[in-house]
């Protein structure tokens, strides 16, 4: 691999814009060396071309890159000491924004006065704002880490202060011993001289007292000082939040600890994982510019890399070692105090180790899919060749056996349509598993997600033709209770493999889903957070799958399964109310998530957002109610004209919020016009695509008024099925741009780790403040 390519592939995507310009550096060379190559091949003005595309086809860049000898001249570079090229000089500059100064490097081209000079000198300059680019951000982090440190430190002195309170509730100031706490959490660490006059020993010692002297132990005494944040995250602190019921005095019991330890725990984790980020972004900025600088030896032949680079080597970036013994102290002060000194266990949790692609999940997706084409096939000829078209049971089967499987068909084409998003999103780094708040190494990609989804066919697709081939066999008439039961029985292995608590099935991800499951039925108690939005949305997209749900409790509690009659249930005036009310929820929930929004003063937009959504639960109400009805009652037409009306206006809203709001597009004055200005997707025209699909494949709905309730071709459950797909289409086509908007907000912010809230807040840090 190019270093080129794995430069890209090893960068922090959020921070994708803070890391060296590699490529249009590499970009001013391939000028300079072109420009050193026509001067070669024609060393006279009058017989230099004016244009330099027909140089580009002979001459191989690759070749030039790679430092072979072309046939127009060896371009190695020569070796020189005493041919100075540059001077690189640094100067203190003021930050108007900040009010600070930082020291700025500027690199003087000795040879811009040579023919094609002008190039060079580009290209130094270009570098310089690179380099200098890359020291302000790299600075401007490391200062961030230190203060965070800082705020961690008063936080472990509270929390090693509160063990001792509640492990010994009669401890009393002014000190906690020595032995009981151990050192400083985020102390420094100190170097042991090893220049082997044999007293390291001692000098040890020497440094471990000179360090307590300025060092004053935790004290019992801070937690005089320190407040329990409390923050409205579980149903019951939402409660007691909304009747100022809340607590922030320290109660010293053993719960209060458990939860200031898991949010300290988590804290750490994700502090060492940026400082780990902060060390790769300097590793990988020092070889970039080491790489282009003796990229720029080998094409105009000179020896300015050495120069530059022991300027590199001195600055901040290469000096600096801040992060390195940040990361040290970080990870002494987490295994100490969160693992109980079991080293192996904490490095697990502070460096989980990185997901190894599995051969024989690809062999298994693709035998799935096999299968399943196959069980399709077998399906066709079956139908064909017993012309069940034409049955006499073809009506009863579509209005019983064919909702049942259509559930599994909902879910499979969900998570097909999630699996393309996976792919995509990793194709072009779109950081899906820090967006959803996946632990590392647990996230699915998109061929494990495809080994779900056609397992999920295989089995569904066999359970519909074992019903169809015991159904035509006489032989199995007898058994017809047992073949009507195929599907619930379906239904019930699937929601215990979903909640079984055992490691099978990919169980981190199956509890993940559950969690946000229930924040989503719980809302708006719980913190509404990006995955529990990010479900409640896929949820208003499987309507139909919830109706299929109470279809199955209809069909196997009130119906007559046996005989393949659910008519009983489906006439009743309980299960037409419920039709609609199971519509409604997954709408009324994502209401209610936009107000918990909208009261935490996170966004104001939200209640526009929950007017969205009560728009869409009218027009659902107004259409459910106009195809229950029949065309001679009286007040068809109107609740017609009244679903035609509330459906024009959810459409119109909806679909501007899909484009403007969620996707971020439609900005008029943007460098990419009417989309935005910084797009992921290589072509422009896929935007314009996927807004026009986005349009029609929101219009489903239109079926349902005008009503198209039943193709001379389709059954009635067959049309509702192919348009509940439809919408399903669409919902995995808004997943993709809603989460590539989520991510540029990121890369924006340069956000690449989580914000997580600190058990305590400190008095006197709050006065200050």
């Amino acid at each position: 691999m190019k270093f080129g390519k794995e430069f890209a592939s090893q960068m922090i995507p959020e921070w994708r814009e803070a890391y060296m310009n590699y490529s249009y550096l590499k970009t001013l060379l391939k000028e300079i060396l072109i420009f050193r190559q026509r001067q070669i091949m024609y060393p006279s003005p009058a017989k230099a071309p004016v244009k330099a595309t027909s140089l580009k086809r002979k001459v191989s860049l690759f070749r030039a890159f790679s430092g072979l000898t072309s046939r127009y001249g060896n371009i190695s570079p020569r070796k020189d000491e005493e041919d100075e090229v540059i001077l690189v000089s640094a100067m203190q500059v003021a930050d108007e924004e900040q009010g600070e100064e930082f020291r700025s490097y500027q690199t003087t081209f000795l040879r811009s006065a040579e023919e094609g000079g002008e190039f060079e000198l580009v290209f130094f300059r270009q570098l310089d704002l690179e380099f200098n680019r890359v020291i302000q951000f790299y600075r401007g982090k490391v200062e961030e880490v230190v203060k965070q440190a800082e705020e961690l430190n008063i936080q472990m002195d509270a929390l090693i202060a509160l063990r001792i309170k509640v492990n010994d509730p009669h401890a009393t100031p002014p000190f906690i011993n020595e032995k009981t706490t151990g050192a400083y959490p985020l102390e420094v660490i100190q170097e042991i001289n090893t220049s082997g006059d044999g007293n390291e020993e001692e000098e040890e010692e020497k440094n471990r007292l000179d360090d307590r002297k300025g060092y004053k132990m935790a004290s019992l005494e801070v937690l005089n000082h320190i407040k329990i944040n409390a923050t409205a995250e579980t149903p019951r602190s939402t409660v007691r939040s909304v009747f100022h019921f809340g607590r922030s005095e320290l109660h010293y019991n053993k719960k209060e600890l458990k939860d200031a330890q898991e949010k300290l725990k988590l804290a750490f984790i994700e502090f060492h994982e940026k400082l780990r980020f902060l060390k790769s972004y300097s590793f990988l900025n020092q070889l970039a510019f080491s790489k282009i600088m003796k990229k720029y030896d080998k094409i105009t032949s000179r020896n300015a890399s050495d120069a530059y680079l022991k300027m590199v080597d001195e600055s901040y970036l290469g000096q600096s070692d801040e992060v390195v013994k940040l990361i040290e102290r970080v990870e002494a002060a987490f295994i100490k105090h969160f693992c109980n000194g079991n080293r192996h266990q904490g490095m697990d949790t502070l460096r989980p180790k990185a997901k190894r692609e599995r051969h024989r999940i690809t062999f298994f997706v693709g035998c799935f899919f096999g299968c399943s084409l196959a069980l399709v096939v077998a399906i066709i000829a079956l139908v064909h060749a017993r012309d069940l078209l034409q049955h006499r049971s073809r009506t009863a089967y579509m209005n019983t056996i064919f909702p049942l499987y259509s559930l599994f068909g909902f879910v499979v084409l969900h998570i097909l349509m999630y699996a393309a998003n996976v792919y995509y999103w990793t194709r072009y780094r779109v950081n899906y598993s820090f967006i959803f708040g996946f632990k590392q190494g647990t996230e699915l990609g998109f061929k494990e997600v495809l080994l779900l989804g056609s397992g999920l066919s295989v089995v569904t697709l066999a359970g519909i033709l074992s019903n169809l081939e015991m159904d035509l066999d006489d032989r199995t008439q007898s058994y017809k209770a047992l073949t009507e039961l195929l599907p619930l029985g379906l239904v019930i292995v699937f929601l215990l493999i979903t909640i079984c608590p055992f490691n099978i099935f990919y169980r981190a991800n199956r509890f993940f889903l559950l969690v946000c499951l229930w924040h989503c039925v719980c809302a708006p108690f719980y913190v509404v957070t990006l995955p529990d939005f990010f479900l409640a949305d896929q949820f208003t997209s499987q309507v139909q799958l919830l109706r299929s749900l109470e279809f199955y409790v209809c069909y196997y509690g009130w119906g007559d399964y046996k005989k393949r009659d659910a008519s009983k249930c489906i006439d009743s005036d309980i299960y037409k109310t419920i039709y609609i009310v199971v519509a409604v929820v997954p709408y009324w929930l994502r209401v209610l998530q936009c107000l918990r929004r909208l009261c935490e003063g996170k966004d104001s937009t939200q209640a526009l957002n929950a007017l969205k959504y009560f728009s869409i639960i009218v027009a659902v109400v107004a259409r459910t109610i106009q195809t229950q009805m029949i065309d001679t009652d009286a007040r068809y037409m109107t609740i017609k004209y009244i679903a035609l009306a509330t459906s024009i206006f959810a459409t119109i809203f909806a679909t501007y919020w899909d484009l403007v709001m969620d996707w971020g597009l439609l900005c008029r004055n943007s460098e990419n016009p009417w989309l935005r200005d910084k797009l992921i997707l290589p072509k422009r025209s896929i935007y314009f695509i996927a807004m026009v699909l986005n349009v029609l494949l929101r219009l489903a709905w239109m079926q349902t008024v005008l009503g198209f309730r039943e193709a001379p071709f389709l059954h009635r459950n067959a049309l509702v099925a192919i348009v509940a797909s439809l919408e399903i289409i669409r919902r995995g086509l808004w997943n993709f741009f809603r989460l590539e908007n989520e991510h540029l907000n990121n890369v924006g912010k340069f956000r690449a780790v989580k914000s997580v809230p600190l058990p305590f807040s400190h008095e006197d840090r709050q006065k200050d403040l």
